[in-house]
């Protein structure tokens, strides 16, 4: 695809990678519109882009199906032609740990969502001459990985979306894209990530190199692509043979745990048994 000239709506526009993702596009020739809940955050993301005229933004909640609505008509209006699917919550830790309410979140906001506004926006693309979606998925969409079991489940289901609607669309005049990023260091990972991340001396990749990776898949026309080494061999490794990959994160699990354990509550100092006759 060229780029140039191309009318790109990005969710979770405020953020680190989908600011890369823009920064790139921008630089490219197209005109983004970068859309997410957090209204201040947007508003710094455009100034930072700094391309007057190029740059829209877009204040929409993508669990609300009124604010998917107002969204995708806002961006039909504008001339859409490229929809990249990059809005997304992480909620680190061990599943029987994790709340219900952050396991629901994870599914609507990183499955439900981008799900949804395809669906919606699908009869615009269908009458552009050439329009693209791309579904910005994980490593962890490839390779289950402790301490992220809900997050994981939801980047499986945007990867099975993606081959799916890939297919279902090959005689139209939209493509469907899915990229998977390694970590990436953004404001989504907590401390306990970044520290456990260096414990096991995982490489994290600044989101320059995912914006990079996005711009490269839709002007290359590639279907799907993992982004880093050895994370790409891990993934085609784990579809062969996943025993070899279960020994290998297994190893790490003692690590794993101790970061992504809730810390065990305080447990209150013994009494001295003659305080307690004193005060009785």
């Amino acid at each position: 695809m060229n780029l140039a000239g191309a009318r790109v709506l990005i969710t979770g526009g405020a953020g680190g990678i989908g600011s890369a993702i823009a920064a790139e596009f921008l630089a490219a020739g197209a005109s983004v519109m970068l859309a997410d809940m957090n209204e201040a955050g947007l508003a710094a993301a455009a100034a930072r882009l700094g391309v007057p005229g190029r740059v829209t933004t877009a204040v929409a909640n993508l669990t609300d199906a009124a604010g998917r609505t107002g969204l995708c008509e806002q961006a039909a209006a504008w001339g859409v032609n490229v929809l990249v699917n990059n809005a997304g919550v992480n909620h680190f830790g061990m599943y029987d740990e994790l709340t219900a309410a952050q396991v629901a979140q994870t599914v609507s906001i990183n499955v439900l969502a981008p799900m949804l506004l395809v669906h919606e926006l699908l009869p615009c693309l269908k009458r552009q001459p050439e329009a693209h979606i791309l579904n910005m998925g994980s490593v962890f969409g490839n390779i289950g990985y402790p301490g992220y079991a809900a997050y994981s489940a939801s980047k499986f289901a945007i990867r099975g979306l993606s081959e799916a609607l890939r297919r279902e669309l090959a005689d139209s005049p939209v493509r469907v894209h899915y990229l998977a990023p390694r970590a990436t260091r953004t404001p989504i990972n907590s401390p306990a990530v970044e520290a456990m991340n260096a414990e096991l001396k995982v490489a994290m990749d600044p989101p320059e190199v995912v914006g990079r990776a996005a711009r490269a898949i839709l002007e290359q026309g590639g279907a799907t692509a993992v982004v880093g080494w050895p994370e790409k061999l891990f993934a085609r490794v784990n579809a062969l043979l996943p025993g070899v990959v279960d020994g290998a994160i297994i190893k790490q699990l003692p690590v794993i745990r101790r970061y992504a354990r809730k810390p065990a509550p305080a447990t209150p100092p013994a009494q001295d048994p003659s305080l307690r006759r004193q005060t009785t």
